[in-house]
């Protein structure tokens, strides 16, 4: 099974006499931590397993009450349901909400449209949202670090590097932007593109979803006002984007219709605390609101 240990994971499983190829197929995990390793020394091969006692609430015959019919969870959906129970079982999580004013952001694409099309690139507005992430990143840097497995230590990354939440017909994938605070809108704009559609077609390879300092749950192009993702470890946060709605406000002694984004940050409370998140976010929307700053 292929996965992805990083190098101190890989240590630690020598150092405890390991073999991570059966901890990878034991658990169904593509992403590998020292809680993995642990856990598989313990006898419980996924967090499923080390939870097994609740599902017996789920085993129930359903065709007693009515018809039914049955269809498989992908292994790609087991692998997330395994991930996000964890997540969500070992994590303090809490979600910050604001918003930011976007009409800069749709005044500057369409700027934009005619080298858009010039390129070939579809400009769209999560490649703002990644640039500004990124930058939000260097700016904050406690954000873009990870908690040792045993919550002793905190690991502060030195790359910025943005994961990207993409709807599957065979589950969520997560692809990342490898070195988002380096590059410009245009590479960005290709790179969301370029990894989004092979995602669709099952052609992202395992290297190129782990690793990310932070990522991005989109569902703005579908609708909604207000949810909250799960932070998704190693990572300490997670930023969920819904769509943009236009909503007056009062300036210069008048009404005037703004269109803004609303934005929710999951965060490890482990780590992050409320005022922190509070200061993250408002920078964050600072930079969706004024992107010119986002290129200086």
């Amino acid at each position: 099974m292929n996965y992805i240990a990083s190098p101190s994971v890989r240590s630690y499983a020598g150092q405890k006499g390991v073999d991570l190829d059966q901890v990878a197929r034991a658990s169904g995990r593509g992403t590998l931590a020292k809680e993995d390793i642990d856990r598989h020394l313990a006898g419980a091969s996924s967090p499923a397993q080390a939870q097994a006692g609740s599902s017996r609430y789920w085993d129930v015959n359903h065709s007693d009450f009515g018809p039914v019919t049955e269809e498989p969870m992908s292994r790609l959906a087991q692998v997330a349901a395994d991930n996000l129970s964890a997540a969500n079982a070992q994590i303090p999580q809490v979600t910050h909400h604001d918003r930011a004013d976007i009409h800069a952001i749709e005044a500057f694409r369409k700027g934009l449209k005619d080298e858009a099309v010039q390129r070939g690139i579809k400009l769209t507005a999560l490649a703002f949202h990644v640039k500004a992430l990124a930058l939000s990143l260097k700016t904050f840097p406690r954000f873009n670090a990870s908690l040792s497995a045993d919550g002793q230590r905190l690991f502060l990354k030195q790359f910025v590097h943005i994961g990207i939440a993409v709807d599957t017909p065979a589950g969520l994938m997560v692809p990342v932007i490898r070195d988002a605070d380096k590059k410009g809108l245009w590479d960005i704009a290709s790179d969301i593109s370029d990894l989004a559609g092979r995602a669709q077609a099952r052609k992202i390879r395992p290297e190129e979803m782990g690793g990310a300092s932070m990522s991005i749950s989109n569902l703005g192009g579908i609708g909604g006002s207000a949810f909250t993702p799960i932070v998704n470890p190693p990572e300490l946060a997670i930023l969920g984007i819904t769509r943009t709605e236009t909503i007056p406000m009062w300036e210069n002694d008048e009404w005037r219709p703004v269109p803004m984004v609303p934005l929710d940050l999951s965060y490890d409370h482990r780590v992050i605390n409320g005022a922190d998140a509070a200061r993250f976010l408002s920078h964050y929307a600072g930079l969706i609101s004024e992107p010119r700053r986002m290129l200086v």
